[in-house]
């Protein structure tokens, strides 16, 4: 059974060879994340140069999706590295302090003194330690220790029901679009975007440097949830990015709020990635919890198009294992996730012929027991538009464009292959298509395959044909 959704890992020290980024390849990642929080322009562009040549020895396509830091909402440092807070004590958050002891800590978002006032609640660490804000006195915010515990250097800061002015891209942030550019991303992931004004920004820049990524919008605060639907407007992808969202928002919030984003994506024929802690355990432990399972499983149940792994495989000790454990989860959930026939937009109207000729091939397709779907594409739009619609028919995406391989390497139920041919003819084509599928084994004689091409042959955005074909009937002719 081939798995439908996506798996996203990201690269950092303990994924960071060749031999092991092979074996998560053939585990079954399909698309790598390189965190720009850490490292260098040079190492990243090496990883992806990695990536793509082990991929193509397997024959195998692997997309790269760069995540851009975004602004550092944090504290400074300790002089002894980390203290302990009890609940009661007083403790300032101080922007002129440069090293931090028991009573007061730096900032490096020099700004926080203007975003917050009396009756703040401010959560750092992920909401482990949580202060109330007694007063503003210029560069100093005083607060009362709610919640106490241990408190360490660089701890990021979340405001309780979002509102901190920080602009999504810093300068660190526009340097980093260039060098997504340069080593050809074919994703590109805003964090912390407040509105569309955000990721436009960042696409504006990205086509600047001569970048062609598709834009994924980081859904992790409490403003970007009220402006969700400006943000998907100006997007090609959201995540659900559920650690600094369940912060802000709250956690009792985020799951109803998971469902609603990825519903709202699909509809908007968007892609939706669902991230942050989903097999958390996995960082020490060869096997995970039935709660993580139970998670990766309801994100695949809901439709989301890809699950995504962060500090499991970039500093856990079971990268590997994690990866394959997480495909065979999403395969055991797609079993129960029975397509809905036919009635994705239904009650509306299609503005593009390309796009009305991708749904009526999934239509035909869940209505007419075919075993597979061929789109014959440039830009990959026809196998975008058909994998928003539930279908357990797996979409072959075949093109002879590097890049739109790489694309719908995010593309739920889509697969790419390399298709390259000299003819100009339609039917000489679908032809070449048929055999194809059947040579990688995925149709056999007898079974009914729907054909999508466009006239004239290769230019983007003209898919204007459907047809379908029994496979095998015209050699018997």
């Amino acid at each position: 059974m081939l798995r439908r959704t996506k798996i996203v890992a990201t690269l950092g020290p303990t994924s960071d060879d060749p031999k092991t980024i092979d074996k998560m390849i053939e585990a079954g990642v399909d698309v790598v994340r390189l965190n720009f929080s850490h490292g260098k322009a040079e190492q990243h562009i090496q990883r992806a140069e990695t990536v793509r040549s082990l991929a193509r020895a397997r024959g195998k396509t692997v997309g790269v999706l760069v995540d851009l830091q975004g602004p550092k909402i944090r504290i400074g440092k300790f002089a002894q590295g980390k203290i302990t807070l009890n609940n009661g004590d007083p403790f300032i958050l101080d922007a002129n302090c440069e090293l931090g002891n028991q009573e007061r800590v730096g900032l490096d978002y020099k700004e926080l003194p203007h975003d917050v006032t009396r009756g703040s609640t401010l959560l750092l660490d992920d909401g482990r330690i949580v202060l109330w804000v007694v007063a503003v006195e210029g560069a100093e915010i005083m607060c009362k220790v709610i919640q106490g515990g241990e408190l360490s250097n660089n701890k990021g800061i979340n405001r309780q029901g979002g509102g901190l002015s920080a602009a999504a891209l810093t300068e660190k942030d526009v340097e980093d679009i260039k060098t997504a550019a340069q080593l050809k991303a074919d994703y590109l992931a805003v964090s912390f975007p407040r509105c569309g004004a955000d990721v436009q920004q960042a696409r504006e820049l990205l086509r600047a440097a001569g970048g062609k990524s598709m834009l994924v919008a980081k859904i992790e605060r409490a403003e970007a949830v009220t402006a969700l639907e400006e943000i998907l407007d100006a997007s090609d992808a959201i995540m659900v990015a559920r650690g600094d969202l369940g912060v802000e928002v709250g956690d009792a919030a985020v799951p109803a709020l998971q469902k609603r984003m990825i519903r709202m994506a699909r509809e908007r024929n968007k892609l939706v990635i669902t991230a942050t802690q989903m097999m958390e355990s996995m960082i020490h432990s060869p096997i995970p919890t039935r709660a993580e399972v139970s998670d990766v499983a309801n994100a695949v149940i809901d439709g989301t198009d890809a699950v995504m792994l962060s500090a499991e495989t970039a500093a856990g000790r079971y990268p590997v294992e994690t990866v394959a454990a997480m495909s065979r989860i999403c395969i055991e959930a797609e079993k129960e996730n029975e397509p809905i026939l036919g009635q994705y937009r239904m009650g509306k109207s299609f503005s593009r012929m390309d796009e009305s000729i991708a749904m009526a091939a999934i239509f035909t397709a869940n209505h007419l027991n075919v075993r597979a779907i061929a789109a014959l594409t440039q830009s990959g739009s026809t196998c975008l538009w058909m994998s928003r619609m539930s279908s357990g028919v797996p979409i072959y995406a075949l093109t002879p464009e590097v890049e739109t391989r790489r694309k719908v390497t995010l593309f739920r139920g889509v697969y790419p292959i390399n298709f390259k041919t000299s003819s100009k003819v339609r039917e000489q084509l679908l032809i070449e298509a048929e055999d194809e599928l059947r040579r990688r084994g995925a149709v056999r004689d007898g079974d009914l395959i729907v054909l999508t091409i466009g006239e004239p042959i290769g230019k983007s955005g003209g898919t204007n044909t459907l047809k379908i074909v029994k496979v095998g009937e015209r050699r018997k002719a």
